[in-house]
């Protein structure tokens, strides 16, 4: 089912089998994805990364993120687009910035609970029934659940990652810093630099992050340039020094050593890798 409006917004709800999973390579510009699998046993590569979904877990993605199938037996797709609802405009309501979409470089996988997923699974049947709607109030309803299903998973999201434990002013700072270094990682690698940006001194940074458990701001910054870096390997024809030049390195050697110090292998065995499929669920970047 896809709604599809005047100003070329657009809102999609798919029951994916092994039949269509073809329709999961469909990508446009700005699109917004979220998938929630309803068997065990699903395996799809997102970046380089194999990675193993079972009954209930959701993921969420971005135009940005590269997805190659490889087993799906049974997933719910949600699509939108940015005219359909902008993510960031309506952040301060929804507060996905840097935690569901946009600023991270994990992918945010979800392991809602019993009844998180009662909650979720009468919401979803709510929107398959609006989509069968066609008067003029259509668009709106599907926005508000939408929205909806939004704040449910980012709740889910919160709680599974303990985001309560800190207060919103400091998780709005580091989802600031997130979303910022999404923005700049090509061209911006210390934190002191994001840190004037935020207008905070860097070792206020370094305490917010220190404090919510997260990595250290310097670990998220270059973990974002490896991200782009396994992308461009893994999905381009791009030699290595180009690749290196497009994250900010001017020095071919440079990137080399920053690749193989957080990957264990040099970007060629990982280019040679990945094109073959092997490369596994982990990264030195993990550590």
């Amino acid at each position: 089912m896809k709604y599809i409006g005047r100003t070329n917004e657009f809102f999609e709800v798919v029951d994916i089998t092994s039949d269509n999973c073809s329709a999961l390579k469909d990508t446009q510009k700005g699109q917004l994805i979220l998938l929630w699998f309803n068997t065990d046993n699903n395996k799809i590569t997102i970046d380089a990364v194999e990675h193993q979904f079972n009954t209930n877990q959701i993921v969420c993605l971005t135009e940005f993120h590269k997805v190659e199938i490889k087993k799906v037996y049974g997933v719910k797709l949600l699509r939108f687009n940015k005219p359909f609802y902008c993510i960031l405009d309506h952040d301060s309501e929804v507060g996905c910035k840097g935690i569901l979409y946009y600023g991270s470089s994990n992918v945010p996988i979800l392991s809602p609970s019993e009844k998180e997923t009662e909650i979720l699974d009468a919401v979803w049947k709510m929107l398959i029934l609006e989509m069968e709607s066609k008067d003029t109030l259509q668009l709106e309803m599907l926005q508000m659940m939408l929205k909806r299903i939004l704040i449910l998973c980012t709740r889910i999201y919160k709680n599974q990652e303990n985001y309560q434990a800190n207060d919103n002013n400091k998780i709005e700072i580091i989802r600031d810093f997130n979303y910022l270094v999404e923005q700049h990682f090509r061209e911006k690698h210390t934190v002191a630099e994001y840190a004037k940006l935020l207008n905070k001194s860097p070792k206020t940074i370094s305490n917010l992050f220190k404090k919510a458990g997260n990595k250290t701001p310097l670990q998220f910054i270059q973990k974002r340039r490896m991200l782009e870096a396994r992308r461009l390997l893994r999905y381009t024809d791009k030699g290595v020094s180009e690749i290196g030049y497009e994250i900010g390195f001017n020095d071919v050697q440079a990137f080399s050593r920053f690749f193989k110090k957080y990957e264990g292998i040099s970007s060629s065995e990982f280019r040679n890798l990945a094109t073959a499929g092997n490369i596994a669920n982990s990264s030195g970047m993990n550590a």
